[in-house]
C-alpha cells in the first residue's frame, strides 16, 4: 500500500474513532446519569419495541463498547502498537453491529444510524487494509 494511502487511512480512522469515542462517552454518561433520557432529549417511549425500560443499560454499554473502547482503539494507533488493527476491526464490528441491533430494536432508521453504520464499515475496511499489507510484508 502506498504511503500516502496508508497515512489517508490512519488519519481518517484515528479521526473516527475519535469522533465516535466522543460522541459515545458523552452520551453514554447523559444516559448513566439519566436513565430516562432527558438529558439528551429523549424519552423512553423510543424504547417501546425493546427489551429496555429506560436508557441506563444501553447507556453503561455505549459508555464502555463504543466509547472506552473507540478511545482505547485511539490510542493503540497513536501509539502504534503492533496488534492495534486488530482492535480497530474489532470496532468496526462492534459498531456496525450496535448501529444494526439499534435501528431492529427501535424499528426507525435516522442519518445518524447512517453515518455510524459508514463510521463502522470504514474501520472494518481500514483495518482489513493495513492487515492486508502486513500479512504481505511479513
Amino acid at each position: 500500500m502506498a504511503a500516502k494511502k496508508q497515512i489517508l487511512l490512519r488519519i481518517s480512522s484515528l479521526v473516527l474513532l475519535c469522533i465516535n469515542a466522543a460522541g459515545a462517552l458523552s452520551a453514554g454518561i447523559g444516559f448513566i446519569l439519566y436513565p430516562d433520557g432527558s438529558k439528551l432529549g429523549m424519552n423512553t417511549t423510543i424504547l417501546r419495541h425493546s427489551p429496555f425500560n429506560d436508557f441506563l443499560l444501553p447507556g453503561i454499554l455505549l459508555f464502555v463498547c463504543n466509547g472506552l473502547f473507540s478511545l482505547l482503539c485511539l490510542i493503540l494507533l497513536l501509539i502504534k502498537k503492533d496488534n492495534a488493527w486488530l482492535f480497530v476491526r474489532a470496532q468496526g464490528f462492534i459498531l456496525t453491529g450496535w448501529i444494526s441491533i439499534q435501528v431492529l430494536m427501535l424499528q426507525t432508521l435516522n442519518l445518524l444510524h447512517l453515518v455510524f453504520m459508514f463510521t463502522g464499515l470504514w474501520l472494518l475496511f481500514t483495518a482489513r487494509q493495513f492487515m492486508h499489507t502486513s500479512k504481505k510484508t511479513s
